[in-house]
């Protein structure tokens, strides 16, 4: 093994050691062959010495045990703290939290309290560990926490250093595996980035980092990124998202890279080995180190075939299909890229499963079970088939009753919702799985224990909660985090969001911009012309739990923004050109309508990818899958056929049209900023200019228009013709539908981009094709 003569990161930047002045409890110490221990002074925590080297007593004990010993192997050291370990504190390991703000915030989601008070009211600093965090930590011994928005990168690494000391004060001093979704995302308000929050480098994330076609990017991101992540004390990614896109009107396909088994499969690969990585300075053994962050690859096995685009979030959109009988496919990413990486760490470090039901794919035990209930899944397939031992954790809230209606945000317990909470804890385990994301209690986990022990016996049992153990510890113990999980807070603030890595964030933001029309080639724009910019309508939109935004109508964007390129007007006939900035079409219902189903309908209606009303009467007559035996038992057809639906934003293409009519024979562009698909008939032949990007920041896209930059993003997905090739194409198959032709002969098909010279043809649209 080799030693360390560096606290995290701190080599990396060259920056010296020393704590700051709110850190003064942690010491740090030097053993004889280089390893740095780290340690709170109010832990209890002993130094003990063996052959002229150091170690933390952990256990306080006196000894030094085996996994204290960081001179043996991982996989040892894991094995001897398993064996340790209460049956409530493996269970207490198993669980995943919740999410948590740094401070908690005081009302709604994720409300927490400091000594009974609200944070305003307590007196105490934002790193402060909350009521809530103490009870988990403590009683229900937590150790995997998701941290979501953070009051800045120096609160977040403060409440770690209070966290760490907390814990190392507790039993066994097995230290907190903090964890985020994408941080990094430009779009810091999407959806499922909990993440935003506090100075960091921004990126393209998902279809937007797709676009780049660029795998050695992607690894640039996980490298730096890494390193933001480390200083602010996380250690494991709950990412990437390398679910095939192979369904258009999926949510979710916003977060996916592609619908391209080989683009995903390249650009996962380069993300994984990104993040889990150290570099040689900061290596601990085998790749992993002290700049190491486990990435938790999601969603085995493919989340993306869901049936009409209905997402498993919802009981609606449970299912996920195979028209097409194309499973294999959507494994590729995993067992051939996250599976099979080319540097020490072999593999992703973690595997989450998705909420659907993989209908009918099992056939050995013929269950339609969500995911991370299902045996075949995960222990017939990625256990046996292709040998993944790491750790698998279920997504959030598998084990919770679900909701009132199948529209209703809540638990998603897929093919078990007969099924009591503590019954559903215990099918997860029989299927594989090691962990329980969003459960902060054990007495659930502790009676599924039970319920092992009465049908196989407590030697049984005892040894599978000890498998699941050893996985986990070794996610915590090859990150270093045994020795010192201690941030110094003046090198966090020197690491995270620092120049080079916005630097290099914002000209990737660039790279995945998508030219999609320049007629006349009136892109670029260089000189500082007049420019028109029409005010947006924004229809009222819902949260998910369905708090509002009221509805408004103002500027799309920054105007002082664009005054740094152009001279603004709101006068079209003043204007050399006219700029719209419009979303892609969004349906309100996300193909669920309580008012349908009140009336008498089953619920079920289209997601459609065109503005102006849809009526799908080329939809299936009768849905593949359907079925809720709680909620909706009598709703044997999810089929929408013969219903209708209009975008929520039709006033957006309401807009282009206008603004083409004002500016009469002067050049429309339109911005367009999407999160899946779209048509885009309604208004191409219309305008003149057509830059796509898919959740950046407005001046990266200015910088092509303005021809800062040239514009080199390639679509990652198809743009279809229409809604009838959408209706047509099957749900787990990529490339299969028609994609659409515009009025200057361009195919908006995969792999399709436009440059200053024309069709983009270069190495990547060599390697990546259809």
């Amino acid at each position: 093994m080799k030693t360390k003569t560096c606290l995290l990161l701190s080599l990396a930047l060259g920056i010296q050691l020393g704590f700051s002045q709110e850190a003064q409890d942690i010491k740090t110490l030097t053993s004889k062959s280089g390893t740095v221990l780290g340690y709170s002074t109010t832990s209890g925590v002993k130094i003990i010495k063996d052959n002229g080297e150091s170690f933390k007593d952990l256990n306080k004990n006196g000894e030094l045990d085996p996994y204290e010993d960081w001179r043996l192997p991982v996989e040892a050291r894991a094995k001897d703290l398993a064996s340790k370990m209460a049956v409530e504190q493996i269970a207490g390991l198993m669980l995943y939290s919740q999410h948590q703000s740094i401070p908690a915030g005081e009302i709604g989601f994720g409300a927490g309290t400091y000594n009974g008070k609200p944070f305003s009211e307590s007196g105490l600093k934002a790193s402060a560990i909350s009521d809530q965090q103490k009870q988990f930590l403590k009683e229900d011994h937590l150790r995997h926490v998701l941290l979501t928005a953070v009051k800045s990168p120096e609160v977040a690494a403060q409440w770690n250093n209070n966290v760490q000391a907390y814990v190392e004060s507790l039993g066994l001093g097995i230290p907190a595996n903090n964890s985020s979704d994408p941080r990094n995302t430009a779009t810091v308000t999407s959806e499922f980035n909990a993440g935003a929050g506090g100075t960091i480098s921004l990126w393209p994330d998902g279809l937007a980092m797709g676009a780049t076609f660029d795998p050695k990017l992607v690894k640039q991101f996980g490298e730096m990124a890494a390193k933001e992540y480390r200083a602010l004390g996380i250690t494991t990614a709950l990412s990437p998202q390398i679910d095939l896109g192979t369904e258009p009107r999926w949510y979710r396909i916003a977060y996916v890279f592609s619908e391209s088994p080989e683009l995903v499969k390249a650009m996962g690969k380069a993300y994984v080995e990104g993040f889990q990585t150290s570099g040689k300075d900061a290596e601990i053994n085998d790749g992993w180190g002290y700049e190491s962050v486990n990435a938790m690859v999601k969603h085995w096995p493919g989340g993306g075939p869901e049936e009409g685009g209905r997402d498993a979030h919802w009981a609606m959109g449970k299912f996920a299909v195979y028209p097409g009988d194309n499973f294999k496919d959507h494994l590729k990413p995993f067992t051939e890229g996250a599976f099979k990486l080319d540097g020490g760490t072999k593999k992703a470090a973690a595997v989450m499963p998705y909420y659907t039901i993989s209908f009918d794919r099992d056939d050995m035990y013929n269950e339609n079970v969500g995911n991370g209930f299902s045996k075949y899944m995960i222990t017939e397939l990625l256990r046996d088939k292709y040998g993944y031992d790491g750790v698998v954790c279920t997504d959030w809230l598998i084990t919770a009753d679900e909701g009132k209606t199948p529209g209703t945000f809540a638990g998603k317990p897929w093919g078990t919702e007969a099924l009591s909470v503590a019954e559903r804890h215990y099918k997860v385990l029989k299927a594989g799985v090691d962990q329980f994301g969003g459960n902060n209690e054990k007495g659930p986990v502790l009676e599924a224990y039970q319920m092992g022990v009465k049908e196989f016996g407590e030697d049984y049992m005892r040894k599978r909660f000890e498998r699941s153990a050893v996985r986990l510890l070794k996610n915590i113990f090859r990150t270093g985090l045994f020795e010192n999980p201690y941030l110094d807070i003046e090198t966090t603030k020197e690491i995270v969001g620092n120049a080079e890595f916005m630097k290099a964030g914002y000209e990737a933001q660039v790279k995945s911009v998508v030219m999609l029309k320049n007629k006349d080639q009136v892109l670029p724009i260089k000189e500082k012309k007049t420019v028109y910019i029409p005010k947006i309508y924004t229809p009222i939109s819902t949260d998910w739990w369905g708090i509002p935004t009221p509805a408004t109508f103002d500027y799309p964007v920054d105007i002082e923004l664009i005054k740094k390129y152009y001279n603004v007007t709101e006068d079209p006939k003043k204007a050399d050109f006219a700029l719209v900035f419009v979303r892609n079409p969004q349906t309100k219902e996300a193909g669920y309508s309580e008012v349908d189903r009140k009336e008498g309908g089953n619920g079920y209606v289209p997601i459609s990818l065109q503005y102006e009303t849809y009526t799908a009467t080329t939809a299936r007559a009768q849905s593949i899958a359907a079925g809720d035996p709680v909620i909706d038992p009598e709703i044997t057809n999810r089929s929408y056929k013969g219903k209708s639906s209009t975008a929520s934003n039709i006033m957006d293409l309401r807009t282009i049209e206008d603004t083409k009519m004002l500016m009469g024979d002067k050049p429309v562009i339109v911005s367009v900023t999407a999160n899946k698909p779209m048509i885009f008939s309604e208004f191409e032949s219309q305008v003149e200019g057509i830059v796509l990007n898919f959740g950046i920041s407005t001046q990266a896209v200015m910088d092509i228009i303005s021809g800062k930059a040239e514009p080199s993003g390639l679509l990652p997905v198809q743009m279809p013709a229409n809604m009838e090739t959408v209706e047509a194409q099957k749900e787990d198959v990529p490339f299969d539908m028609v994609p659409y032709q515009d009025s200057e002969e361009n195919t908006y098909d995969f792999g399709f981009g436009l440059d200053w010279n024309g069709v983009i043809k270069d190495e990547r649209t060599l390697k990546f094709k259809k």
